[in-house]
């Protein structure tokens, strides 16, 4: 069986925009090629198909199914595998939800009243968060397992939010000590996970009860913002003329929320045993060194500048979940690129 992409979209129920897409990024690209020069998707094509649609339902991203594809361990059956697993973690939780509104209205059949607003608020919590977590990755969030880190947090949120009232800014030391005990937290709370990171940072931008909870507000989430960009850049002004802090204080920090994501992807690739010199890999490398310019620019003096700072202070390492390993891996692709410029930098994150 081999079919056209208009053909493949109308029975695989994806639009031809779609299959066109995974085709420019090289995701899938038709294998073979009719008499008359049309590109055709044969029978392995059609299961790659089925095991990117796959692992986008359990949540991956394209460059993360790059990467999964890439690895010879993920064979169908595997996907097929994490299907099964996801929809059993699915059906426990709403078994779990299940037994939960039952025993509530068994209290208040029996005459008793707990209050439905805690028992309301904590189901939503739950399951909030596992929208976003499995099962096993809830069990690996310290800040959802350990109660030392999560009062940490709470303490820490609320010398923030007094520091704010206190009328603090980002750039005064005791907003900049605060925006570095901050960043150690998120390591902790995270088990230095940045996918994790991530994950919480879109759960209190799309859930409004999460941040009811926590506290984070989105005005002290912006003052913790502006403060570790200026925590940071003090420390960089130890180490860099006026000229590069000029063009640090314009561009660091303004895409720190592109670093986690991009770090995770890496982190995940490495972990795969994927080559450096894999194609997947390249085009991470190359977005590392697109993001690290554009703060640090392109003067290798800088940059050596800055790998110095980097390696000197603690401070501008935590929270980043990038180790020396890792540098190396994206330099390695660098060069397996014929690009020399070493990525010598921790992210702006």
């Amino acid at each position: 069986m081999q079919l056209k992409v208009g053909e493949l979209a109308r029975r695989s129920g994806l639009t031809v925009r779609t299959l066109h897409h995974y085709h420019r990024i090289g995701l899938l690209e038709p294998s073979a090629r009719s008499d008359a020069g049309y590109r055709l998707y044969t029978p392995g094509d059609v299961t790659r198909l089925y095991r990117i649609v796959a692992l986008r339902r359990l949540g991956l991203s394209l460059t993360d199914i790059g990467i999964t594809l890439s690895d010879p361990r993920t064979s169908p059956g595997a996907v097929i595998e994490r299907q099964i697993q996801a929809l059993e973690a699915s059906m426990q939780r709403d078994r779990r939800l299940h037994r939960q509104l039952c025993h509530l209205r068994e209290h208040i059949a029996n005459g008793q009243h707990p209050d439905p607003a805690f028992w309301l608020d904590t189901l939503e919590l739950m399951t909030m968060y596992e929208n976003y977590f499995s099962s096993e990755e809830l069990d690996a969030l310290p800040v959802h397992t350990d109660p030392r880190i999560k009062s940490g947090w709470d303490a820490l949120i609320a010398e923030v939010q007094t520091a704010m009232e206190q009328g603090l800014h980002p750039g005064d030391a005791q907003a900049n000590a605060l925006a570095l005990r901050w960043m150690r937290q998120a390591s902790l709370g995270t088990g230095n996970n940045p996918d994790f990171l991530m994950r919480l940072h879109a759960i209190n931008q799309r859930e409004p009860q999460a941040r009811r909870r926590n506290g984070i507000t989105p005005a002290l989430e912006r003052f913790i913002e502006n403060a570790v960009v200026a925590a940071r850049l003090n420390i960089f002004s130890r180490y860099l003329d006026e000229h590069e802090m000029a063009r640090m204080r314009e561009h660091y920090g303004k895409q720190m929320y592109a670093w986690p994501p991009l770090i995770s992807a890496l982190l995940k690739a490495r972990d795969a045993g994927l080559p450096a010199s894999d194609p997947t890999v390249q085009q991470l490398a190359r977005r590392w060194m697109a993001l690290f310019t554009a703060y640090a620019g392109h003067d290798p003096a800088t940059h050596a500048r800055i790998r110095e700072a980097y390696a000197a202070e603690p401070d501008l390492r935590s929270g980043s979940a990038v180790d020396q390993p890792l540098l190396l891996y994206v330099r390695a692709s660098l060069e397996s690129m014929g690009q020399s410029d070493s990525p010598g930098a921790k992210p702006a994150c």
